[in-house]
């Protein structure tokens, strides 16, 4: 027989074609039309084969048999033709030519054909028609067999622009291949001579991890098929063209994720087989994919979560929110190399890296791991903590700008933690990972967030009879703000209901199964105060409806409540907009409205489960009817009379409203209001005293007095954190009564503002002139200022110089030149900080356009840390008129 093995036959060959009526059994001695016999179909080895038919001859077309290259026959009229294609075609010559015996030199390659090779004499084709006719031939061959020539892999293309752009990571670059789990890519195998399908078997391998096995589902093993079945890693629907073989490569939604190899290897039938490498690939979640954990419905939040590299975080106090521009970064093109770095530094990859790696298909393991890799508490993590007030071993958590330095001194400097970071630096990093991962990401701000760590769900602060907020040995804190992530994944570990937004948070505050890192807790089970479901529900929980419980310390123990709290954690809970450089206000995703009846039902519930039977009657339930919740015979607020500057002095207002109460319905009450004002922390502490006034007020029924309150700035001059924030509180004693009263405001001082301008239009490699203006509206001068710019496609890397000291009322004017690298919406950050104020920030929405074919002239290098900006005059000499920076 002729068998696959050996390639086909070249030789000699007489052959004798006959049309046949079936019924008579006469050979038809002329070639018919075969339309003119209703001749649709014919019978081809077992195939059955649709017939068209053509004015002057017969085409059968064999449109579904795998027959490449099968023969070529010239005879007087007559044209057998099979093409290297799955399609052949039979022509038949005029009426007027006869069927005739043939005897012309051939060569046949005969794939799947088989024929006696015995007697090389056999039956070459036949079939039978609709029409009552037979068809078919004989053949005898006179030659010798000849082996067709092995197929030799020679290059392959990735296809990598094509590919990435399909895939939507073409930002991080086109150079390597980039795709998303679960969708087809495209590769382009070029080889020896064509390829032959049933003939030539191709079988791909591709492979992550240390020690990949298809056990652990990091090894994948598929031959080339016709087409593709099932969510199953898969070659098909490939195209022949020459010597070239296009191939569409599949990878299933629950593949894992991170940097693959992939090796071809090609037989001819049991023959031995030869290996070639094609190269690596990158694959990541796919958010695009319904089929995939992380699939996000919407091409709008997509662009927002995913694709969008450069946002906001929000900052401050509740009153005083600031928006802060970040700088992402995810597409950079070091980046996703980092990212994958990051989790083969885990503890996790360390005790086990097979392990670790076969589980990268799961987005909720994922998730943890990096929330862990975020922060070094227990490894050689991205960023090291720091909320004192020394920074000077490292570089101060304001003074970020983005996440792609961070990440990028990480791997520069052998793996270790890079100083220092807080939880907006924490969050926002963490945001750059996982986005580049492929996992929907926001950043999420907590105003007034409670850390309470024996889940009592109350935290207590202490302020003794002077009005002194005291410090505290407890771990329970308010933090002004806390900042985290939310992903957006499917769980399948939860019951049903439980899908979308889940709590993520890289800040070290306390260890989860013995590691610190927290979440993913869902959001819906936060709002539903389902507490009892994995991962850290109870203590997200607290962080944003906890009690705050106020004591007046004296005599070394706590002997009043000023206050018990029930809405004052959890304030303005914040993220982008999408598609805006707006807040959106996300607190009713977190808890039902304060005081609700839904909100206190939800809040007794997550209590019980967290406290447990055995503490039913604890003291944190006895608060519920506590002191703290009585009347009192006077209303006090405290108001700023003005709008508070650093670097001036600061005015504000007592108001004090007699109202009736229980004890004395009408009368008058005598007080006596103790204040004090320190520099509050960001972690909700304070520091020593800077300021105290003690007053007397005579309050009849129903009168209202309002006292001025002037805070000088000489006695918060030098006194105040980096975050310019102050608390002044008051300690009202109400006299024959043994009543304290409590008032509390903060003050957040705003920096001087920063200006940004560029020039109207924005286009790749074309000068972008930007013009930068600070004016010092404080009453002294701002010392050692040091300018950072930072923007993903318009900087490679950062800018960074110092522009020595800025004199109180003087502006500084710098103008350069930027060279955009990327098309697209982008974001300039500059922050300029001094020894006075670490904060001055500020940023400008860009849109980029693609470069326009011209005969400029070529330009200049990017701005990257290799080419530092050239020297500045020397801060003594700094002029107000616009400073260039070339």
């Amino acid at each position: 027989m002729f068998q696959n093995a050996w390639g086909g036959f070249r030789g000699e060959v007489d052959a004798e074609f006959y049309w046949k009526n079936r019924d008579s059994g006469d050979v038809d001695p002329y070639i018919q039309r075969v339309g003119g016999h209703n001749m649709n179909e014919a019978e081809f080895m077992g195939y059955r084969i649709p017939i068209s038919s053509g004015s002057n001859n017969s085409i059968l077309a064999l449109s579904q048999v795998p027959l490449p290259i099968l023969a070529l026959l010239p005879t007087e009229g007559f044209l057998l033709l099979f093409r290297h294609s799955p399609t052949a075609v039979l022509c038949g010559g005029s009426r007027s030519k006869k069927m005739a015996k043939v005897s012309t030199s051939v060569e046949i390659i005969p794939d799947t054909i088989k024929c006696p090779a015995e007697n090389k004499k056999g039956v070459l084709m036949g079939g039978t028609a609709t029409g009552g006719y037979t068809w078919g031939g004989e053949a005898s061959f006179g030659g010798s067999v000849v082996p067709v020539a092995a197929l030799k892999f020679r290059s392959v293309d990735l296809q990598s622009p094509r590919n990435n752009q399909e895939h939507h990571t073409q930002e991080m670059g086109l150079k390597r291949l980039v795709v998303r789990r679960g969708q087809s890519f495209l590769l382009q195998l070029h080889f020896s001579r064509p390829f032959h399908f049933g003939t030539d078997y191709l079988t791909f391998v591709a492979e992550t991890g240390p020690a990949p096995t298809e056990l652990l589902g990091t090894r994948a093993t598929f031959s080339l098929t016709q087409a593709r079945q099932g969510n199953v890693w898969s070659a098909s629907n490939f195209t022949i063209d020459t010597n070239s073989l296009f191939v569409s490569l599949f990878t299933p939604s629950n593949a894992v994720v991170g940097p693959y190899t992939l090796k071809i290897e090609i037989s001819q039938g049991q023959g031995h087989s030869v290996t070639h490498p094609l190269g690596t690939f990158i694959l990541l979640f796919n958010p695009w994919n319904a089929e995939d954990d992380v699939y996000l419905p919407s091409e709008i939040l997509l662009q927002e979560y995913i694709m969008m590299d450069y946002g906001f975080v929000y900052k401050g106090h509740e009153r005083f929110i600031t928006s802060w521009p970040w700088n992402y970064g995810q597409f950079e093109e070091d980046i996703i190399d980092i990212c994958f770095e990051i989790l083969n530094k885990s503890l996790y990859f360390l005790e086990n890296p097979s392990k670790d790696y076969s589980q990268r298909n799961d987005p909720v393991y994922v998730c943890r791991v990096v929330s862990a890799m975020i922060n070094s508490n227990d490894d050689n993590g991205v960023l090291q903590g720091n909320w004192g007030e020394d920074y000077s071993r490292g570089v101060s958590p304001l003074e970020w700008n983005g996440s792609v330095a961070i990440l990028r001194q990480w791997l520069a400097r052998g793996r270790q933690p890079v100083k220092y970071g807080q939880c907006w630096v924490f969050a926002a990093v963490m945001c750059t990972v996982m986005r580049c991962l492929g996992v929907p990401t926001r950043v999420v701000s907590n105003f007034r967030s409670a850390h309470n760590m024996d889940r009592n769900l109350t935290v207590d602060t202490y302020y003794d009879q002077n009005a002194e907020m005291l410090p505290t040995q407890k771990r329970d804190k308010i933090w002004n703000f806390h900042v985290w992530n939310e992903c957006w994944m499917i769980r399948k570990d939860l019951p049903p209901g439980y899908n979308g937004w889940q709590v993520l948070d890289p800040t070290p505050q306390q260890t989860s199964s013995g590691i610190f890192c927290c979440g993913p807790a869902s959001v819906k089970a936060i709002r539903e105060g389902e507490v009892h479901l994995p991962y850290d529900t109870p203590f997200v929980y607290a962080e944003v409806n906890a009690d705050e419980v106020i004591w007046l310390f004296r005599d070394g123990q706590a002997q009043e409540i000023l206050d018990h709290n029930t809405h004052s954690i959890g304030k303005e809970i914040s993220t982008k907009m999408v598609g805006s450089a707006k807040r959106q206000n996300i607190t009713s995703s977190y808890k039902y409205p304060e005081g609700s009846p839904e909100e206190r039902s939800v809040f007794m519930k997550a209590s019980r489960k967290m406290l447990g039977p055995g503490r039913a009657s604890s003291p944190f339930l006895d608060l519920l009817g506590s002191r703290g919740s009585q009347d009192q015979p006077a209303q006090l607020q405290l108001h700023l009379a003005r709008t508070p500057e650093w670097g001036q002095d600061l005015l504000l207002k007592l108001h004090a409203l007699r109202v009736p109460d229980r004890v004395h319905p009408r009368g008058p009450i005598r007080l006596v209001v103790h204040f004090c004002a320190q520099a509050l922390l960001h972690q909700g502490g304070t520091r020593e005293p800077l300021w105290r006034q003690t007053v007397h007020l005579n309050l009849d029924f129903e009168e209202e007095i309002q006292w001025p309150l002037l805070l000088p700035y000489d006695n918060y001059r030098n006194k105040l954190t980096d975050e310019k924030l102050i608390r002044v509180s008051g300690i009202a004693k109400v006299e024959d009564m043994g009543r304290s009263m409590l008032v509390l405001k903060d003050i957040s001082l705003e920096p001087p503002n920063l200006s940004i301008e560029v020039s109207k239009r924005a286009e790749v490699g074309k000068a972008l002139r930007v013009h930068i203006t600070l004016t010092n509206t404080l009453m002294t001068a701002l010392s050692n200022c040091m300018m950072v710019l930072e923007g993903s496609g318009l900087i490679d890397g950062q800018i960074s110089k110092n522009i020595g000291t800025l004199v109180a009322g003087h502006t500084i004017h710098i103008q350069l030149d930027l060279y955009p690298i990327k098309t697209g919406p982008r974001q300039l950050q500059v922050l300029i900080s001094s020894n006075e104020i670490k904060e001055i920030k500020g940023y400008k929405d860009i849109f980029v356009a693609a470069a326009r074919v011209s005969s400029a002239p070529p330009r200049p290098a990017p701005y990257s840390p290799n080419h530092p900006l050239p020297s500045l005059p020397e801060p003594s000499t700094l002029p107000t008129a616009p400073l260039f920076i070339p």
